[in-house]
């Protein structure tokens, strides 16, 4: 069957998207939620366990929660507060007060791990819910939607308690119509580190001096901001941290003064929701981003005599903790436990009661979400401590006060204490279980699809544009139903003997036959379509597939890294792989130069080109041979560039702690090195970008320059002559829109210049000079977007290209398969070189409000996504424009020899960009253990099918072209 290679394309993309999603619903698992379909109240209360049958009736209020600690609770949640600004050797310099209630007050002091992903909204709904989100989260931080799970605000405001919020109005969306009083401010506008906090404090003198609250709820923004602009060494931290250590000592001091004899002591806690990375940023899984300090203060405490070290407990254990504390139902998908130390001043029955209620929650939500619950080792531990607990329970009712029967509930503590800690790891590990049925399924149906289309790439290219498809032959062959049977079979297996649900099962009977018999048909056409062959490496027009050395290089390479992004740990460090191919390339190409100046005869050499023609249109000789020795100094020059911007930013996971060059540049000492270098680069850009503009684009880019160099000298980074380095800092907002203005000007004269070639006159000449007026606007906001220290990457990334463009691709006459696998190679090395990673940490979310004055959602993330996937898409950007400019001059070979390099032939500007982008568009959704084998085969996938379509357009609208 003979199917137009545009269809074939439009369908095989259709059917990569449902595998995809299927993959996806299996790699994200449901999140633990207990069976019960309505949340459980104070009135209610959890009903008394079978686990007391000795006493029941003898205790009215058995069934009923413990009466409060706590009358008032004052939450204050420092944004990216890490743990070493308390705890560490500076906490005394940078939170001197807070610090003296942690070595000398009455206070228990902790570090609590916060699970990745690291991001505001998942870790206040897993401050508020004690379950722990997964990363699917990181998208919703962007809009969050009302939570409607059941959670400590819902649980106090059923139970009457009044509570008043001030901060992140991310709180406001989980939690509408919570709160009593509250004030909120937008989180993502990171350019404000001042009024965001002042904002919170505004309202603390009037708050802390009424009495009709009972829980207030502080989350400052200002330390997190000055993070991701500036990074945790910068000189504003230590003053903002100040700032924190002078609000509590106010709300402490203010808690102190309202206390009253006989009544209820308050609670002060002092957490992060998340830490702070080397970078300043924060999403990852590091030692810097999951330790939060948590100090909880207050007179029902002992008074410590001396600095202890702080315990380690999971950062969802302040959920059932302050639950209890209030006296409220701990949140039915809670999987933490309580804090001992919170409540070791109580009588021993109550210890052994909040114990058992944390118990009994978690032993519930364990039936719910485990089959073989019981055969888990906590849940029979907390049987026996249940156990035990009546016996314990009838001892004391009767009256019972000898040692024995205290050390026995201590025993008892301590059954109940082993049992929680094996129920919430147990419970804890059950996110990290994958519908793995779905993720195989998934997985085969995309990597069937590649196959298919990589073995029909040479019928596609061809000059029919068509695919023969044998689907005929594959539905009515005997391997096809057995297949069927066979897939059938193992469906059947798997959903009756799997332990927990599988999505994949739970379809109906004749999507998952239409499924298994796609699959099948699938497979039989795979086997069919090599042997119909004479010869697998022959196109469609006869003419024999030939693999040169760099074609060898360029297949090997690319195969090569998609197959070893199966282990993590080449995830992980995946800067490393591209590094060596990059450098592996420059040497095979300098081979490619050696041997066309020094070993062959240059037959045609003097039917080429001049790079620099003299007036007379003669091509000296002097010409040639310069063009000789500078072809042959490009590929080790780049291999310099390219050794250089490595020790520029430190990636990866393994060795991000490393100091590098550009935490030495940003350093407050070398900020004049810093400055000489930024004119030194912006003055580069500008010779290497103008070239090609008309006049009106070469005077819009020198003052957009200069605007860049005045917008970084306003915010700090670096200095005029004439500047001070003590100067007070702005945020530079002007200066941005004064580039802002020009970057508009040069899209709209190259905008203009590309429209009047496609209307107005067919002038090649013209179409190439708006194609580059466009790229050097997009150079421009790129050098407004990145900071001082990775300037010098765009230099290094526009020298590169415009000696490759030069020297290399034009005078080796490669052809277009191998210039775009080079610039798709060039394009992630630039991608690490900047300093990126496989980590959400490493997105500065910073740029997204270079020249805004507030949160805009819109150009927020378009600008955040530009600076992050800047290297890519600026070698994107430019192999359109040189193969523009070069099929303008001379036709460019596209019938070179390898088989798979076909598949990105002559790849149109819509297809590339959309590779580059969706190559990376997981950095914000997933942390480092990404499955990126199966992503990285998806776009080769796509960018196929993408070819097959441009490739099908191109034939239809030059048919005489073979």
């Amino acid at each position: 069957m003979k199917v137009r290679s545009s269809v074939f394309a439009s369908f095989i993309l259709i059917c990569e998207v449902i595998g995809v999603a299927l993959f996806l619903r299996g790699f994200f698992p449901v999140p633990l939620k207990s069976s019960f379909s309505s949340k459980i109240s104070v009135k209610t209360g959890p009903k008394n366990p079978p686990l007391l049958p000795l006493i029941t009736g003898s205790s009215p209020n058995s069934s009923r929660l413990p009466e409060p600690l706590f009358k008032r609770v004052v939450i204050m949640l420092v944004d990216a507060l890490r743990d070493d600004f308390v705890f560490g050797a500076n906490g005394r310099r940078n939170m001197p007060y807070t610090r003296h209630l942690v070595e000398r007050g009455s206070s228990h002091s902790y570090v609590a791990k916060a699970r990745p992903p690291t991001v505001t909204m998942p870790r206040i709904k897993a401050l508020t819910t004690g379950s722990i989100p997964g990363f699917i989260d990181v998208v919703m931080n962007l809009n969050s939607p009302a939570l409607l799970e059941d959670n400590l605000v819902w649980q106090a405001k059923t139970a009457g308690k009044r509570m008043v919020f001030y901060g992140d109005d991310t709180w406001v969306r989980l939690f509408p119509k919570h709160f009593m009083e509250h004030d909120g401010t937008t989180s993502f506008f990171v350019s404000d580190y001042t009024e965001v906090d002042n904002n919170v404090t505004r309202h603390l003198d009037s708050t802390l001096k009424r009495d009709d609250w009972d829980i207030l709820i502080l989350h400052y923004l200002g330390l997190d901001h000055i993070g991701h602009i500036s990074g945790p060494h910068s000189s504003l931290i230590q003053p903002k941290l100040l700032e924190m250590d002078d609000i509590l000592k106010k709300i402490h001091s203010a808690l102190i003064s309202k206390e009253a004899e006989g009544s209820l002591p308050y609670l002060l806690v002092l957490c992060g929701d998340h830490g702070m990375s080397e970078t300043g940023s924060h999403g990852g899984s590091s030692e810097a981003e999951v330790n939060t300090p948590l100090v909880l203060i207050s007179p029902a405490f002992k008074r410590k005599v001396g600095m202890e070290k702080p315990g380690v407990v999971e950062q969802v254990d302040l959920t059932p903790t302050l639950a209890l504390g209030l006296g409220l139902p701990i949140s039915q998908n809670s999987v933490g436990r309580v804090i001992p130390g919170v409540i070791e001043e109580t009588s021993l029955r109550d210890q052994l009661r909040f114990l058992h209620l944390n118990g009994h929650q978690l032993s519930c939500l364990l039936k719910d979400s485990t089959p073989d619950y019981e055969k888990e080792a906590g849940f029979e531990q907390f049987r026996v401590a249940e156990r035990a607990h009546g016996i314990w329970m009838k001892l004391f009712l009767d009256g019972n006060t000898s040692e024995v029967l205290t050390n026995m509930g201590k025993k008892v503590l301590k059954q109940y204490l082993e049992a929680l800690a094996a129920m919430s790891s147990a419970l804890s590990k059950q996110l990290g279980k994958y519908d793995m049925y779905s993720m195989v399924a998934g997985t085969v149906f995309v990597f069937q699809l590649l196959l298919v289309l990589l073995l029909a790439m040479p019928e596609a290219l061809s000059g029919e544009a068509s695919v023969d498809l044998p689907v005929l032959s594959a539905l009515l062959s005997l391997p096809f139903y057995l297949l069927c049977l066979l897939l059938a079979s193992v469906h059947v297996l798997v959903c009756t003997s799997a332990e927990s649900s599988c999505y994949f099962c739970s379809l109906s009977w004749g999507l998952v036959f239409a499924a298994v018999a796609f699959s099948s048909a699938m497979f039989c056409i795979l086997v069919s379509m090599p042997v119909r062959r004479n010869s697998p490496l022959r196109s469609g027009g006869g003419s024999e597939w030939s693999l040169s050395e760099l074609d060898v290089l360029l297949l090997a390479g690319t195969v090569g890294h998609t197959l070893s992004l199966a282990a993590s740990s080449f995830v992980e460090e995946e800067h490393q792989t591209w590094y060596f191919l990059l450098n592996t390339l420059c040497l095979a190409v300098f081979q490619d130069v050696c041997r066309k100046y020094f070993r062959e005869q240059r037959g045609h050499g003097d039917e080429e080109e001049p790079i620099l023609p003299s007036k007379d249109g003669h091509h000296p000789k002097a010409e040639v041979c310069s063009e000789k020795w500078l072809a042959l100094a490009t590929p080790p020059f780049t291999l310099v560039c390219c050794r250089l911007l490595r020790s520029l930013n430190q990636t990866g996971v393994q060795w991000a702690h490393l100091p590098d060059v550009g935490h030495w540049l940003n350093s407050s000492e070398h900020r004049t090195v810093l400055s000489l270098l930024a004119a030194f680069c912006l003055v580069l850009i500008y010779l290497l970008v103008q070239r090609r503009c008309s006049c009106v684009s070469k005077v819009a880019l020198a003052l957009g320059l200069l605007g860049v160099y005045s917008y970084r000298a306003a915010v700090g980074n670096v200095l005029f002559p004439w500047q001070h380095s003590g100067r007070t800092t702005s945020k530079g907002t002007v200066e941005a829109r004064f580039v802002y203005v020009f970057i508009l000007g040069i899209f709209f004269t190259g905008t203009k210049d590309l429209l009047r070639s496609q209307i107005v006159t067919a002038d090649a000449k013209l179409k190439s000079r708006g194609l580059w007026e466009i790229y050097s606007g997009l150079v421009l906001l790129v050098t407004l977007l990145f900071r001082a220290h990775n300037l010098p990457v765009l230099c290094c990334c526009l020298l590169i290209q415009t000696l490759m463009a030069q020297f290399i691709w034009k005078k080796l006459h490669y052809d277009a398969a191998q210039t775009t696998i080079m610039h798709y190679w060039f394009g992630q090395a630039f991608f690490y070189f900047q300093g990126n990673s496989n980590n959400v940490a490493t997105v500065d979310i910073s740029v997204g409000f270079v020249g805004l004055e507030s949160y805009v959602e819109a150009p927020a993330i378009f600008l955040t996504a530009l600076s992050t996937y800047a290297g890519p898409l600026l070698w994107a950007c430019h192999l359109v424009c040189f193969l523009s400019s070069q099929r303008g001059r001379s036709p460019v070979a596209v019938g070179h020899g390898c088989y798979c390099l076909a598949l990105l032939r002559s790849v149109p500007a819509a297809a590339y960009i959309v590779l580059v982008t969706a190559l990376r568009y997981h950095l914000f959704i997933w942390s480092v253990f990404s499955p990126k084998l199966l992503y990285e085969s998806m776009h080769l996938l796509l960018t196929a099918g993408v070819c097959l379509f441009f490739n099908t357009m191109e034939q239809s609208q030059s048919p005489s072209k073979s």
